[in-house]
């Protein structure tokens, strides 16, 4: 699909609170990392959204494409784009 990499989700038991991952300013690249955290989401990793207030009356979509796309609004799934190497053509 793309060259974005998400770390698969930690099996560590100790839940400590996550740095913000960098806001993303370019709608492709904001796709591709939501369609890639979906795909996790789908196969069974864990939602990071924080719980809701017992108070709070807005709906939440339980699809696992909205989910990933809250999530990477609020920051909460770290991505890293590869090294891009320039090949030349020397003929």
């Amino acid at each position: 699909m793309s060259e974005v990499e998400i770390p698969q989700e930690d099996q560590v038991v100790d839940e400590a609170p996550r740095p913000k991952a960098p806001p993303i300013e370019s709608r492709f690249l904001f796709v591709d990392v939501s369609a890639l955290r979906a795909k996790q989401l789908r196969r069974g990793a864990k939602n990071r959204l924080p719980e809701r207030a017992p108070d709070d009356a807005t709906p939440r979509s339980g699809k696992a494409e909205r989910v990933a796309m809250e999530e990477v609004q609020q920051g909460l799934v770290d991505w890293t784009l590869p090294e891009f190497k320039a090949i030349f053509d020397i003929r």
